[in-house]
């Protein structure tokens, strides 16, 4: 193992170009749950602006939950919510039409665990995205090391570094609007750029 990641709902591209550099992805299974990261939320460009959209969830074991262990809360209907988010913000892109039918479905689908939700999640857009990436888990907590590359909190909605990193601008549906906002979740390039979103990273 030589890179590892947290797991993540509908990951950012920069999570993507990331992976797209490894053959393989490890994803930890024994960190304590963080809230506010990427791990159970995304971000999207809808009408207004950058908009966030996360998974609610329950902590067995309060603050020292494992994600492994992190189960999705479904006394709320975030499911539906979501995916009328998705919609409303990329029918009219270029290759929305083309790929709903293979998120629909998902969002009708109950899992126990996030991790469930975020692996069957991650798996699709690597092979939609064409990324030439397999997806490992750990089998116990990995320590912080110098020979690894760990992204697992490198990659953060509250690290403004990565935030604003380069990324090249592409079109996207509200681009007249608010210009072009880099670093949203890997659906937003997917479903502008489609079968050239390979091409990004």
């Amino acid at each position: 193992m030589n890179v590892l990641f947290s797991t993540a709902y509908l990951p950012p591209v920069e999570y993507f170009r990331r992976c797209a550099k490894h053959r393989i992805a490890c994803i930890e299974l024994y960190e304590n749950y963080i809230k506010q990261t990427y791990r159970n939320r995304c971000y999207i460009y809808a009408a207004k602006g950058k908009f966030c959209m996360s998974v609610p969830v329950i902590k067995t074991n309060g603050n020292h939950t494992q994600i492994k262990d992190i189960r999705i809360d479904y006394t709320q209907l975030w499911q539906r919510l979501h995916w009328r988010s998705i919609e409303s913000a990329y029918n009219s892109s270029p290759f929305f039409l083309y790929y709903r039918d293979y998120f629909e479905p998902l969002y009708k689908k109950k899992y126990t665990f996030l991790i469930d939700l975020n692996t069957e999640l991650l798996l699709l857009l690597i092979k939609l995205c064409g990324v030439q990436c397999e997806v490992k888990f750990t089998d116990n907590y990995v320590n912080p090391d110098k020979e690894i590359n760990d992204f697992r909190n490198s990659i953060s909605p509250k690290n403004k570094i990565q935030s604003s990193s380069s990324f090249t601008p592409y079109t996207q549906v509200f681009n007249e609007i608010s210009g072009f906002i880099p670093n949203l979740s890997i659906i937003d390039l997917l479903f502008n750029e489609g079968k050239f979103s390979r091409e990004y990273f």
